[in-house]
């Protein structure tokens, strides 16, 4: 029961970690890797950007090895709570809302409008300076409220 609890609490972690390596690594001292994602000119499906998912993939490769090995009794756990997180901003961020898969590409959920509406948001800003609305879970609960007084005047 401890490596569920440890997966689902690291899962809730890793927004927070995303958060903050969004403002402060990719909108700071690597905007060369993420500043293509804010350029909608670029020609590949690949973008320097994708070198962070890439390592998020590693740290949760290692940590399940760890465990495998015999080294690492919780890496399982915590190896599993970073893989889910990152399906999760995959399917999210990569698939709905930049629709690098053409997927769930219409929603009449109030939560997928809002998730939309503030990464938008975030993307108008095309410099890595004045940039809001790093996450991707949580949505201010401005682009939320937004949508949710909408639905209920249907």
């Amino acid at each position: 029961m401890i490596h569920i609890a440890i997966t689902l609490v690291v899962f809730t972690l890793m927004e927070g970690l995303a958060w903050a390596t969004h403002k402060y690594v990719m909108h700071g001292f690597l905007w060369s890797w993420h500043k293509d994602h804010h350029q909608k000119n670029h020609n590949s499906i690949f973008e320097k950007n994708d070198r962070f998912f890439i390592f998020y993939a590693l740290v949760s490769i290692s940590c399940i090895a760890a465990w495998n090995y015999g080294d690492f009794e919780y890496g399982l756990a915590i190896g599993l709570g970073i893989f889910m997180y990152g399906f999760t901003y995959f399917m999210i961020h990569d698939v709905f809302i930049h629709r690098r898969l053409r997927w769930f590409s219409k929603t009449e959920s109030v939560y997928g409008k809002a998730i939309r509406k503030a990464h938008k948001i975030h993307h108008k800003h095309l410099g890595k300076e004045d940039g809001e609305c790093f996450g991707l879970l949580w949505v201010p609960s401005k682009y939320y409220n937004d949508y949710k007084d909408r639905s209920k005047s249907k």
